[in-house]
């Protein structure tokens, strides 16, 4: 098969997203964090100051993948969690930060800013990442508009 660059980018896509995995674990290793792992950690990134369903973790797009209730439960059983039933509807279990949670979430955003200080003075910036997101977020739109349909690509 021949390699395009759309396959290409595929495959950079799935790479960069292993490798800022990576990254995530050893931040937490490095700040000896033993109770959570990586992925657990972006969840509670996104969540950041909002109070969501776990419904509402996959519709934003906060979490990808099939095991969201379980490691939401691992987070409230680590205490970066609290979980509340909803008012309106008892089946529907509401989320947030707890004061550790928050704290995990500033270490995540030190390392974000951290990353952005050293892109910056690398000069790996100019604009460039402003264009790499744009094309992504048309990459996302190409794919989600392809969800829609019944099979004709």
């Amino acid at each position: 098969m021949e390699s395009s660059s759309y396959f290409e980018a595929i495959q950079l896509i799935e790479r960069l997203h292993r490798h800022f995995m990576d990254v995530l674990k050893v931040e937490l290793d490095r700040s000896n964090i033993q109770d959570i792992n990586n992925v657990q950690s972006m969840i509670l990134y996104n969540i950041g100051d909002d109070e969501l369903t776990v419904g509402e973790l996959t519709v934003r797009g906060y979490y990808l993948g099939s095991n969201v209730s379980y490691n939401v439960k691992k987070m409230v059983e680590n205490g970066y969690l609290e979980q509340e039933r909803s008012v309106h509807d008892k089946r529907s279990i509401r989320v947030k930060l707890s004061e550790k949670g928050r704290k995990l979430h500033a270490l995540v955003q030190e390392m974000f800013l951290r990353h952005q200080g050293a892109i910056d003075e690398a000069n790996l910036e100019d604009g460039a990442l402003d264009k790499t997101n744009d094309m992504l977020r048309r990459i996302e739109r190409f794919w989600a508009a392809q969800i829609q349909y019944t099979g004709d690509f």
